[in-house]
């Protein structure tokens, strides 16, 4: 997959910014606070139709503006224009000029994979951090996944809001309903959790492969899933048993205690778990190594080629880590990369592209 231009209008500090990239690697170099970061943000935007940074759409809209545009050409099995207009009613996301009323539709259509800022959290976070990199990617590939996620959430809030009421009243009709949520939250909590072991299981050879480019075979990472069952053959029933044996407590506390939602991701390094025993250097080395990890992974299972978003990385690496990702690039399709100054500029060759980025103003130079 290819985004060959980008055209940005009173999109954060960029009222009229538009870029043609190298289908290869695209160094976006600039001061803090310049509008580097909202390029990448406006690329996952056509992606995705979500905000990279998880902030509201509204915040995105140029001080003073009424409204904002992004529209870019990708070229992927076929060549499609796609837009994303924003005003203070709602957002319209445009493929080919029809409009798209299910942003579940477009999820997975044009791949991406980024490494930014907050990515620490993969590592230093909350489960809700770990599980979040799991549900990206399956959502990518799998829309059956992506279904079964959407609607275990929305069951997640119809029993709990039934869990509040049966607590506040304990009228006998209630429970009834409870069953039927709860055979539902059953049904779709084990359809992700088979997909999820299935998916642990896998990534982690892609996780070693990645890893021991950047470290060698100094240290082996792994991944185990920390879930209600991690045996295929009888998560229903274990899920059911759990779940009967939670439920006066739910109904105590009005809230879902048992189910995926719940569960988590254990990084270790030669067996020693992460986020206990790990150094800020080989917490750093792991979240890098997942992220060209999924890049991989995705790639293999779609037959396409992510876009690579990477925000300010190497200003966090030391010349080591940095040499190594820098060599890793050269294996990747296309790429976008945020630096403030030029010091991995030599890793550039004539097919990559160098555009810098001053005051909401972007320019190609070469």
């Amino acid at each position: 997959m290819i985004l060959r231009n980008i055209n940005l209008r009173n999109f954060r500090l960029h009222e009229d910014t538009s870029v043609e990239f190298s289908n290869k690697l695209n160094f976006l170099v600039g001061g803090n606070g310049q509008g580097k970061t909202s390029v990448l943000e406006a690329i996952y935007y056509l992606c995705t139709t979500k905000n990279l940074l998880s902030s509201s759409d509204s915040d995105t809209v140029t001080f003073g503006r009424q409204f904002m545009e992004i529209k870019g050409v990708i070229e992927d099995l076929a060549v499609h224009s796609v837009r994303l207009n924003y005003d203070s009613r709602r957002k319209y996301y445009y493929l080919d000029e029809k409009i798209i009323p299910n942003s579940a539709e477009i999820i997975g259509k044009f791949p991406i994979v980024t490494l930014i800022q907050s990515d620490h959290l993969l590592t230093q976070g909350s489960p809700s951090d770990r599980r979040k990199f799991v549900d990206s990617t399956l959502s990518q590939l799998s829309h059956s996944y992506l279904s079964a996620y959407i609607e275990y959430n929305k069951i997640l809030r119809q029993r709990s809001n039934l869990l509040s009421q049966i607590r506040e009243n304990r009228n006998i009709n209630l429970y009834d309903q409870l069953e039927a949520w709860t055979e539902s939250l059953i049904l779709k909590g084990t359809q992700i959790i088979e997909q999820r072991i299935k998916f642990v299981s896998e990534f982690n050879e892609y996780l070693k492969q990645t890893y021991r480019y950047i470290m060698g075979d100094i240290e082996t990472p792994y991944i185990n899933y920390s879930t209600l069952c991690n045996h295929e053959d009888n998560i229903t029933e274990e899920f059911r048993t759990q779940i009967d044996s939670a439920r006066e407590d739910e109904i105590r506390r009005g809230v879902n205690l048992i189910g995926p939602h719940r569960d988590d991701l254990i990084f270790s390094i030669n067996e020693k778990e992460l986020k206990k025993y790990g150094s800020q250097g080989q917490h750093k080395t792991f979240q890098i190594a997942l992220k060209f990890a999924q890049f991989f992974y995705i790639k293999e299972r779609l037959n396409r080629t992510p876009v690579f978003l990477m925000d300010d990385v190497f200003g966090e690496l030391d010349k080591y880590r940095a040499e190594k990702i820098s060599g890793y690039l050269s294996e990747i399709g296309q790429a976008f990369i945020t630096m403030t100054d030029l010091t991995y500029y030599e890793e550039l060759n004539n097919d990559n592209r160098l555009i810098t980025v001053e005051n909401g103003k972007a320019k190609v130079v070469n």
